[in-house]
C-alpha cells in the first residue's frame, strides 16, 4: 500500500519542536506544484493521500483520472475543498476529515481576529516597534467590542463556537446568516438572532465573520456588491476559506474606508503569493490588516487532535472497519454528509451551506 502525505516544510521551528506533526519534518513531503512535484508523481500509484488545508495538494478531476489506485483521501484537518469531491463520488474515492480536530483552535482565532481588528491593536503595535508614541493616532480608530453588533455567516460546528465566546462580551446583539436555524434550544443559549436575507443581514453588523464551507455557492460571496451593503465602516474577518471573499474587492472596500478593517488567516491561494494584495492593503488611516498565515486550526494543541484523527481514519481503513460517521465527506460513489448532498444541488447563491452543529 503507498500513502502519499502532502504537508507543510517546518523547517527550524520542526526541528525545535516535536509537537509540530503536520511537518515534512516527519519524512513526508511538501513538493504539490506542476507535473514534477512529488504530489504528482506519487499520485499515479497512491492508495492513501493525506493533505492538510493549510498547503493544500489541489486535487482537481484531471487529477484523479490519472489516480488509478487511489482509494481515500484522508484531510488533516476540516476543509476539503481543495478536493474535486464530484470527481471523488464518480470515481468512488473516499474523502474523510478529522472533522473536529480544531474547531475550537479555529472559533478562539476568529475571536482574536475581532478584537485586533475593533481594538485597532496592530498599528499600535506597529507604532511601538518604530520607537514612536503617539496615543490619539490609535485611539481615533479603537472602539469596544461591548454594545456592538456582531454577525457570523454559517453557525455551524465553528460558527457557534464564536458565538458561544462573543456571549460575555455583553455585545447589543449577536446575529447569524445560515440556510437553516439554529435549534432552538442553541439558539437561546447564545441569544442569537436569525437573519434570514444575506444583504439585510450583513446592513445590520458592525462585525461579520465568515465561518462557512467553500464550495459553488459561497465561492465570491463577499464581492463588490455585497460589501456595498455593509455598515460603513464594519470590520470583516474570515477563517473559513480565502475565496468566499473576492480579493480585490476586499482590498478595495478597505482603501476606501467602506471596511474599517479586515483580518483572517486564509487567503485564495496557498501559500500566498509575495505580490498577494491582502499583505499590504490598508485603510484609509494606515490600520485595518490582521492577515496572517494560515494557522488558525494548526495551533499545537489542533495537531494533536487531527493527527489522532487521521490515525484512527486510516487504521480503520486498513482493517476494514467502519469510520466514525461524522468524518466521512464522500463514502463510495455518493455524498455521506447533508453539506456535501446540498452544494452538489446548489441553485441559488442565497441557499447555501450546511455545517451541521453536532
Amino acid at each position: 500500500m503507498k500513502v502519499l502525505a502532502i504537508l507543510y516544510k517546518g523547517g527550524v521551528a520542526a526541528q525545535e519542536e516535536p509537537r509540530l506533526l503536520g511537518t515534512i519534518e516527519n519524512k513526508v513531503s511538501s513538493d504539490k506544484e506542476g507535473p514534477n512535484s512529488d504530489f504528482q508523481k506519487h499520485l499515479v500509484d497512491a492508495e492513501v493521500l493525506i493533505t492538510t488545508p493549510f498547503h493544500p495538494g489541489y486535487l482537481t478531476r484531471d487529477l484523479i483520472e490519472k489516480a488509478k489506485n487511489l482509494k481515500i483521501c484522508i484531510t488533516a484537518g476540516v476543509g476539503s475543498d481543495h478536493i474535486d469531491l464530484n470527481a471523488a463520488v464518480d470515481h468512488r474515492i473516499q474523502v474523510l476529515e478529522a472533522r473536529r480536530s480544531n474547531v475550537v483552535s479555529v472559533a478562539e482565532h476568529v475571536v482574536m481576529s475581532i478584537l485586533l481588528l475593533v481594538r485597532n491593536f496592530v498599528p499600535a503595535h506597529e507604532m511601538i516597534e518604530r520607537g514612536d508614541w503617539q496615543v490619539s493616532d490609535i485611539a481615533r480608530s479603537a472602539f469596544d467590542l461591548e454594545g456592538k453588533v456582531v454577525g457570523t455567516i454559517g453557525a455551524g460546528r465553528i460558527g457557534y463556537r464564536v458565538l458561544q465566546r462573543l456571549v460575555p462580551f455583553d455585545t447589543k446583539e449577536l446575529l447569524y446568516y445560515d440556510y437553516a436555524p439554529l435549534p432552538p434550544e442553541a439558539a437561546k443559549a447564545v441569544k442569537a438572532r436569525r437573519v434570514e436575507d444575506l444583504k439585510e443581514f450583513v446592513s445590520q453588523c458592525d462585525v461579520v465573520t465568515v465561518n462557512c464551507p467553500l464550495h459553488e455557492g459561497t465561492r465570491d460571496l463577499i464581492n463588490t456588491d455585497l460589501l456595498k451593503h455593509f455598515k460603513k465602516g464594519a470590520f470583516l474577518v474570515n477563517t473559513a476559506r480565502g475565496a468566499i471573499c473576492n480579493a480585490d474587492a476586499v482590498a478595495a472596500a478597505l482603501k476606501s474606508g467602506q471596511l474599517s478593517g479586515y483580518s483572517g488567516d486564509v487567503w485564495n491561494v496557498q501559500p500566498a503569493p509575495k505580490n498577494h494584495v491582502w499583505r499590504t492593503m490598508k485603510n484609509p488611516l494606515g490600520g485595518g490588516n490582521g492577515m496572517v498565515p494560515h494557522y488558525s486550526g494548526t495551533t499545537l494543541d489542533a495537531q494533536a487532535r487531527y493527527a489522532a484523527g487521521v490515525k484512527s481514519i486510516l487504521t480503520n481503513y486498513m482493517e476494514n472497519k467502519p469510520q466514525d460517521p461524522q468524518n466521512i465527506i464522500v463514502g463510495l460513489g455518493k455524498y455521506e454528509t447533508k453539506a456535501c448532498e446540498y452544494l452538489s444541488t446548489w441553485v441559488s447563491p442565497f441557499h447555501h451551506f450546511v455545517n451541521l452543529l453536532f
